[in-house]
């Protein structure tokens, strides 16, 4: 038996859901197109003269998630990736896991680094195209637990207490219709804020992430294999650049039909020792793998994670395992450094 308060809080779920999808209706989410533009640019970001940091958040219960412990010394940051043997088998990366059980200390070391230059350990960005940038994406947890049931994952609360004001925040790295080489053209910045600053240099300046969720894939399939992995070599090395951690995301899709471009993302992954959200795995036993009828876009329900039906659609498995890695990439580094939360 459903009890009132359960009831009420399914029935406030439901009535904001709705208000976001008129939003996203209006919004609207444009066809994937390609481009062939490759970045040639890995500047770095001068660090600002003031870093304003966010407000305390309350004390709350230990995290479920326990991170896996790292050295307490680890090596220094290298730009350079250090060589990985390619699997045998070129679908290996649908094994891998969705979150992923280790981080690097290379990562551990990035984000000390960062602090060290100014980023901000209370930030992250969203680094993607419409799906990205959707009002469904993380953004309903900088908006009260209204729009939101946790249960049975309030370990992470913490999460969004730390890390709010990101989740609500519009990127200007993330836009219906991106590719991956949009990031650096100019042409797609929001010229109020950026004048005539690429969109990641632009998001990484004013944001200040120390971590950067970055989803491209699907509006990538026009372009050729080579050319999708330079532009992902250059926007993993602007961000290693930038001390930001890359947290790579595999797609949901296959529009290539191959997963070609899912195991270019693992492969860089392991490659460059950044974590991956490997989030194609988490959809593959959902109903229709969590897609709609266009095999793009991602079947809604609201982020009710306790409820069974909600979960077998693609957005609330799209947040939850978003909040999931992020959690496990955030403590594991700023545990490793030695902070508390």
């Amino acid at each position: 038996m459903i009890s009132v308060h359960r009831l009420t809080r399914t029935i406030i779920l439901s009535a904001a859901a709705g208000m976001f999808l008129l939003i996203a209706a209006l919004s609207g989410c444009t066809a994937p197109q390609g481009t062939e533009i490759i970045p040639t640019s890995t500047e770095q970001i001068p660090s600002p003269t003031l870093v304003v940091q966010p407000t305390g958040t309350a004390t709350l219960p230990p995290t479920e998630i326990t991170p896996t412990s790292s050295p307490t010394s680890p090596a220094a940051t290298a730009l350079t990736p250090e060589p990985t043997d390619d699997p045998a088998n070129p679908d290996s990366w649908k094994d891998l896991p969705i979150i992923p059980e280790t981080i690097s200390d290379k990562m551990i070391a990035l984000y000390k680094e960062g602090q060290q230059q100014g980023n901000n350990k209370r930030s992250f960005s969203k680094v993607g195209d419409c799906e990205t940038s959707s009002e469904f994406f993380l953004k309903p947890f900088d908006l009260g637990p209204k729009n939101y049931i946790l249960e049975p994952y309030t370990n992470l609360q913490e999460l969004l207490n730390h890390f709010r004001g990101s989740f609500g925040r519009t990127s200007l790295a993330a836009k219906p219709s991106f590719s991956v080489s949009s990031v650096f053209s100019s042409v797609w910045s929001d010229a109020t804020v950026c004048g005539n600053e690429k969109p990641i240099s632009c998001e990484y300046r004013l944001h200040r992430p120390a971590f950067a969720l970055i989803m491209f894939g699907t509006n990538d399939v026009h372009n050729s294999p080579e050319v999708f992995e330079s532009n992902m070599r250059s926007l993993i090395e602007f961000s290693l650049k930038n001390h930001v951690i890359p947290i790579l995301a595999t797609k949901a899709d296959n529009l290539e039909g191959d997963g070609r471009i899912n195991a270019t993302i693992a492969r860089l992954a392991a490659e460059y020792e950044v974590p991956l959200w490997n989030f194609w795995r988490a959809m593959q036993e959902l109903p229709d793998h969590g897609l709609k009828e266009d095999q793009v876009h991602f079947t809604y329900a609201p982020n009710d994670f306790n409820d069974p039906e909600a979960m077998k659609m693609g957005w609330p498995v799209r947040n939850l395992t978003a909040l999931q890695v992020l959690d496990k990439v955030w403590r594991t580094v700023a545990e490793a450094n030695g902070e508390t939360y």
